[in-house]
């Protein structure tokens, strides 16, 4: 038995997420009916990070192991043959040893979040940012930022609905720049709640609008409750960008 991990690109637009599910199409389900086509058996994938429907990756990781012997390059070359249809590719496969978990060796993970902040609408990018005509304050933004940064109770910018048994996390950075007409948000963290980047891109943009100030930020911090938070901010512009692992080379820590 070989463990391999792979680390994959996909555009989430046509997905309904990463986790399997009977709602409709998604990522590791794409990627598993190519495993089975390529090792002629079911085999189970398991991810860094599921991300929700819409939402894309860079440097998702997943693993799964594999009962004939095989090559690193003879997967990835497979693999991107059976998705060739699909929006996903496979940007590397490594073997690995047996105590390897995409998801339980994380130490970190980094996402993305992009808004298209002009007042013309995107025509070619519509997917992938959030288009926000009003002009946007990237400096109160940028200083707002960081009261989130560090371990915290974050109540406020989790999904009513996530599963996760503590809200405690741990912000290591958190960056806020223009890069051309765009303003890219990027967190970066050992582990996140559910919707939490989604939630805090919202409630920057209502700093960057003026609504709020950098101590409205740090009040709905401290109220520990969804409803003292700015709105979820749209899946499309959120992007995971890199999973960091220890001794790895390619570790976003580093």
């Amino acid at each position: 038995m070989t463990r391999f991990r792979l680390t994959i690109e996909y555009d989430g637009t046509p997905y309904v997420g990463w986790q399997r599910q009977d709602s409709g199409p998604t990522v590791q389900a794409a990627i598993e009916t190519a495993i089975q086509s390529f090792a002629g058996e079911k085999l189970k994938l398991y991810c860094a990070g599921r991300t929700d429907s819409g939402v894309h990756a860079l440097g998702q990781v997943a693993h799964f192991d594999i009962p004939r012997e095989t090559t690193s390059d003879t997967v990835r070359d497979a693999l991107n043959h059976f998705l060739k249809n699909e929006p996903i590719t496979i940007l590397s496969a490594t073997e690995v040893d047996d105590e390897f978990h995409a998801r339980f060796s994380a130490v970190q993970r980094s996402y993305l979040y992009r808004i298209l902040n002009r007042r013309p609408p995107p025509a070619l990018e519509r997917d992938f940012v959030w288009w926000v005509a009003v002009p946007l304050d990237v400096t109160a933004m940028r200083d707002a930022s960081q009261v989130l940064v560090g371990s915290h109770d974050f109540t406020t910018f989790r999904a009513t609905q996530c599963g996760a048994k503590s809200p405690m996390k741990t912000i290591d950075r958190l960056t806020v720049a223009t890069v051309g007409e765009e303003i890219h948000i990027e967190v970066r963290a050992r582990s996140f709640l559910h919707h939490q980047v989604r939630n805090i891109a919202g409630s920057l943009r209502l700093v960057g609008e003026g609504k709020w100030r950098k101590a409205d930020l740090a009040a709905a911090l401290a109220a520990k409750r969804r409803s003292a938070g700015g709105p979820t901010a749209p899946p499309q512009g959120l992007c995971l960008i890199g999973v960091g692992y220890r001794d790895d080379a390619s570790d976003t820590a580093k």
